[in-house]
């Protein structure tokens, strides 16, 4: 049996009033806009039209949905509150649909705006000069905040006036010439300056000439004193009578070693033979002097006193040639006799018999040597006194020399055979620079 329909309008009162729901609820609530912004009159045109849309198209579906209402009524009865709900879902997602297509007109409106805006006021001006492209921002940031949709014929595009586009010419060379190597403002010169600018870089003969002299003195200036340290070292490590012999067979060799002791020379902060040249001028002139191993006589030509001069080879007229073991004096025949950095040798020993041998009783004797050959000062002077001999002075204060002097008492006090340990001194050998 079927149910007695219900009254047809209570049900139109219903459908009414979720129709009235539906549409208050589908205006969207507008956040209050400032009331000196740009973009008020907009919203109120946009907001009028959808309103308008949404009526109409409200209105249709109102009439369709009641239409629809009626034949349901006829066939199944008075509607339940399932159906209720199914047409609120459909009339929701209809009301999206037509906002989503409403959002899309505005993108599209929106974007043909902007493309009606003229392109070189989105470019930013930064070669511009700061006062002009202050005002140019000013008025391009005012202009891009009310767009409009009119041709750029009713609104004609802000060009560059003549100073701006000059500054931004002149900023960009200013751009492309600031890592350039600058140039001289005359790049084509006459040809007689390039000429003459191009001769002193041009490598000229003496130039070369100069450069392989100066390479071939430093080459033979670096032989030479290799052949120094290598003759120094023989002279300390053999006895006289072999050094002797060596200078002999070739006699630039003694040329080459006292160039090269000379240089070794003027680095010292003191010359051991200036000291013994002043010590004897407060002597009397009378005494007679043998100077051991004299070089180029430098002590002789520094005193008024009669110099017996002895080294190996000579470089001075007054130079006697012989092995300093065994001069050509009589016995007893010299007032002083001095040892200037020449105790080389291994045949020390020898030297100073000889001295003892020439000088005179309670003569003089003067050593001075380099202070690094002592390994005990104090034996040194022991073995010098078994050889005839008793310490007068020594002078121990500078770093680079010891100086002694001996008084001659009498002949050895030990055999030749005795052995005495404090005559080996260390050779003094001059290391590579």
């Amino acid at each position: 049996e079927s149910k007695p329909p219900a009254p047809e309008g209570a049900n139109r009162r219903q459908l009414l009033a979720t129709l009235r729901a539906l549409e208050v609820a589908s205006v969207p609530q507008q956040p209050p806009s400032l009331p000196g912004s740009d973009s008020e009159e907009e919203e109120e045109v946009v907001g009028t039209k959808k309103k308008r849309t949404k009526k109409g198209l409200f209105a249709g579906a109102s009439s369709e949905v009641e239409e629809k209402r009626k034949k349901k009524r006829h066939k199944q009865g008075p509607p339940s509150s399932d159906s209720k709900e199914e047409e609120v879902e459909r009339k929701k997602c209809h009301k999206g649909v037509l906002l989503g297509s409403d959002l899309a007109e505005e993108e599209k409106k929106k974007r043909k705006c902007q493309k009606q805006i003229p392109s070189n006021l989105a470019q930013p001006l930064d070669s511009v000069d700061q006062t002009d492209s202050k005002a140019w921002n000013s008025s391009a940031t005012s202009d891009l905040t009310k767009p409009t949709c009119e041709t750029p014929s009713s609104n004609p595009p802000h060009t560059l006036s003549r100073k701006q586009w000059r500054n931004r010419q002149k900023n960009k060379r200013r751009q492309k010439n600031k890592f350039r190597p600058s140039q001289p403002p005359e790049q084509a010169p006459a040809p007689a300056s390039a000429e003459e600018a191009e001769v002193p870089s041009a490598p000229s003969p003496d130039s070369h000439g100069a450069r392989a002299e100066a390479l071939r003195a430093r080459m033979a200036q670096r032989l030479d004193g290799a052949r120094f340290r290598y003759l120094n070292e023989q002279l300390y490590s053999g006895p006289s009578s072999a050094a002797q012999r060596l200078f002999q067979e070739d006699p630039e060799a003694f040329l080459l070693y006292h160039r090269g002791f000379q240089n070794q020379v003027k680095k010292w902060p003191l010359q051991p033979v200036d000291r013994i040249a002043r010590d004897l001028r407060q002597r009397p002139a009378s005494l007679v002097v043998a100077d051991f191993g004299c070089g180029d006589c430098r002590l002789a030509s520094s005193i008024r006193n009669r110099v017996h001069c002895f080294d190996l080879a000579s470089l001075d007229p007054r130079v006697t040639v012989c092995d300093m073991a065994q001069v050509p004096l009589e016995d007893e025949s010299i007032d002083v006799a001095v040892f200037c950095l020449s105790l080389m040798g291994t045949n020390i020993r020898d030297f100073l018999e000889e001295a003892n041998r020439v000088l005179k009783p309670g003569g003089l004797l003067k050593v001075a040597e380099v202070s690094s050959r002592f390994e005990d000062v104090r034996t040194f002077l022991g073995a010098v006194t078994k050889l005839g001999f008793k310490v007068i002075s020594k002078d121990l204060t500078n770093s680079h020399f010891f100086l002694f002097d001996f008084e001659k008492t009498g002949p050895p006090r030990v055999g030749p055979k005795t052995q005495l340990s404090g005559l080996k001194l260390q050779p003094c050998l001059y290391k590579r620079r």
